[in-house]
Formats: structure tokens, sequence, C-alpha cells
């Protein structure tokens, strides 16, 4: 018994080593803040909630490296640009990707509707560059090759992991540490019944609305619809949509594709029946749930 003890202590202390929470930009030199008397919520029900992001961090699920294949992602929750599903689309990701022995940052970053934030649609973006620049950074110490770094979202997440896939030629903040020479451009790109499109004929209005304002401009809107900034450079690309997603219309989904293969971007796309929207793993939905088999295939074959 004594055995036993000793080495399931061990087994945990093991684990609890592979999980560190990271502050994204280091003490007083977070770009686009403004004071205010504004306080991070957390809502612990069903779904952990996050809203008024006030410091953005990292949480790093590092695989053990005899497991580790030294694939990374970068793991953005979704919400609307209204709140963080932390858990739901961001800490349980992460546990499943350390399982397949891929590395994983799950993003808590601020939210466009923050009035500790100066300009809004930039701060999400901003905190997504610094994220995958944190792990490319970090590369040797967590197991991981720079060349096979991506970045995953869904929903609104998918919209901010679709923009840092689409709008890498220029960082969002001047640089202000060793961290910041490293490159934005993600490896690759896994989009979950992603917001693409800033079209009102498409979109999710919540998360247009949050991002942009209520009136944006052209240029604007045009900027952060996605599939409109696709080049031959963009990474290849994983999409998976339901046709029954009644919050985000499939045909974000089906844009984005469009443009990718107009680009001649290597992409495959899953589109099932049904499945609704923010079904995360989709644990015990039938054949819905196997789609991280899916995913696990493709990102074999990246290697």
């Amino acid at each position: 018994m004594k055995t036993f003890s000793i080495l399931f202590l061990f087994i945990g202390l093991s684990v609890s080593a592979q999980i560190k929470t990271l502050a994204l930009w280091p003490e007083g030199k977070m770009p686009n803040k403004q004071k205010s008397d504004e306080k991070e919520v957390i809502n612990k029900g069903d779904i952990r909630w996050i809203t008024k992001v006030q410091t953005p961090t990292l949480e790093i699920y590092i695989p053990p490296k005899a497991s580790a294949n030294g694939q990374a992602v970068l793991v953005c929750p979704g919400g609307g640009y209204a709140g963080l599903a932390y858990d739901w689309e961001g800490t349980e990701i992460a546990k499943y990707l350390n399982s397949k022995g891929i590395a994983a940052g799950v993003l808590k970053y601020r939210l466009p509707g923050s009035a500790s934030v100066k300009e809004n649609f930039k701060a999400p973006l901003q905190d997504a560059q610094r994220g995958i620049r944190m792990l490319r950074a970090n590369a040797s110490a967590w197991n991981i090759d720079k060349k096979k770094l991506g970045v995953m979202g869904f929903s609104a997440g998918g919209h901010l992991a679709s923009t840092l896939g689409t709008h890498f030629q220029e960082a969002f903040y001047s640089a202000i540490d060793e961290t910041d020479s490293e490159e934005i451009r993600p490896d690759f790109m896994i989009l979950i019944y992603p917001v693409i499109s800033m079209d009102t004929k498409i979109t999710h209005q919540g998360s247009r609305d949050n991002l942009l304002g209520d009136h944006p401009t052209e240029a604007l809107e045009k900027q952060f619809s996605n599939d409109l900034q696709v080049t031959a450079n963009t990474p290849k690309t994983f999409i998976l949509h339901a046709s029954d997603d009644d919050t985000v219309p499939v045909e974000n989904s089906l844009r984005m594709y469009k443009a990718l293969q107009e680009h001649d971007v290597e992409t495959e796309m899953h589109i099932y029946p049904t499945g609704g929207h923010g079904f995360s793993l989709a644990n015990g939905m039938y054949y819905l749930q196997s789609w991280s088999d899916r995913l696990t295939d493709w990102l074999r074959n990246l290697n």
C-alpha cells in the first residue's frame, strides 16, 4: 500500500508539473490598455465562463517528453467576443490534444468590450499574436518544433484563429522584448464552427457587434472578413461545422473553404448534418463525437 501511495503521489506531481499558467505580458507592458475600475469575472457554472478579462494568460499543457510529437496548438475559446467558454472550448481541448502527444496553450484573451481596452478590435489579436510567439519562444523547453505550431479556435475563437492565420504580415503591437522576435504566422489552422465573415447576411451578429461596434466602416468590415484575406501563403486548414448551426451559419465555413481552394491552400473540411452550435468535443453525441478522430488523422498527416 505504501508503494502504491508513493507511486500515485509521484504521478500526481508529474501531471501537475505539466500545466502552468503564464501572464502574456510583462507587468506594465500590456499594449492597448487604459486604466479602469473593471474587474475580471469568472462564473463557475456548468461551463467556466470568463468575462471582462483583465490579465490575459497562456495556460500551458505539455505532454510527457516520451510521447510529444513536436506539434503545439494555441487554443482560442469562443464566446461571441463577449466572454470565454474557457474549459468547454479551452482546457478540455488542451487535455485532448495532450493525449495525442500535442502541446497546447489555452489563450485567455482580452475582450473588445472591456473598459480596460483602448482600441477594441485590436485587443484579441494582440493577445493571440503574443500567445503564439510565447509558444515559439519556449519551444525547446516545452518539446515543441517551431515549424509545427498551429492555432485552433471555436466560434468567435475560430474568428480569432482565422484572423491570426490571415493577418500575420504585421504585428498589431510594438515589440517589447525578445519574445516578440518570434514569427506570428501559424503553421496550420483548426477552425471549429467558426465565425469567418463580418457580412451581415451570414455573420454572427453578436460577435460582429462586439468586435467592430454597431457601425463599423466598410473597410473594417472587409478587413475582418477573413475569407477575403486569404492568400496563397495562408496556413493549411482544417474546418468543422454542422449544417443545422443556427447561431453561426455554415456559410461562414463554406466561404472560407472556397477562398482557401481558390488560393490552392491545402484544406480539409467536415460538414455534419446535425450538431448545432457549441458542441466542443461532442461527447455522447453519437457519430459527431468522432470528429476529433478526423482532426487527429489530419494532424498526424501534417507530420
